[in-house]
């Protein structure tokens, strides 16, 4: 009886750890992007490295499992910094896409419907994605990888560009 306390108990906890990780999230990237409403630019191929299982595995083998453990909390806290710049663009491009969304042009409507499309759902998997980070901070020998995020941020990048050209064909658009 006693064990099953616990365990309601645990998950309770967890559960209210997980919605103020959420909440307090959400509340950071809405100041953000009150204050800085620019893109930030990322090093995509940086966090691929960070998130790549098969580096993990090398570590592994290669470092002692204290010093293993060290370094991989570091690696998961890069990825959780990537992991934020990723969710406060994706606000930006909501919001790009949003004022696009009132043009006549429908290719140009339907490119901010895809971008916002896409922004919402990389939104969504950041914060996903920071919950399994943060539990690998706790378990750091756990086999994590953040690389769907990576491919989300490649996707939403294309779309803002494709808005950018078709708002623009003048100006050249890279994010």
């Amino acid at each position: 009886m006693n064990v099953a306390i616990v365990l309601v108990a645990a998950a309770a906890a967890a559960l209210g750890m997980i919605l103020c990780l959420a909440i307090t999230q959400n509340l950071q990237v809405k100041k953000i992007s009150r204050l800085n409403p620019s893109i930030c630019p990322i090093d995509v191929a940086a966090f691929r490295n960070l998130a790549n299982p098969a580096e993990d595995e090398y570590l592994r083998l290669r470092l002692p499992p204290a010093e293993f453990r060290v370094v991989r909390r570091e690696r998961l806290r890069a990825m959780a910094a990537y992991i934020q710049l990723a969710a406060a663009n994706a606000v930006v491009l909501v919001r790009i896409g949003e004022a696009a969304l009132a043009s006549e042009d429908m290719r140009i409507a339907g490119a901010a419907q895809q971008l916002v499309d896409d922004a919402i759902l990389l939104r969504r998997n950041t914060t996903v994605t920071l919950i399994w980070i943060y539990a690998a901070l706790a378990w750091p020998n756990s086999g994590f990888a953040a690389v769907r995020v990576a491919d989300r941020y490649d996707q939403v990048s294309g779309t803002a560009m494709l808005l950018g050209r078709l708002q623009n064909p003048a100006v050249a658009v890279r994010l």
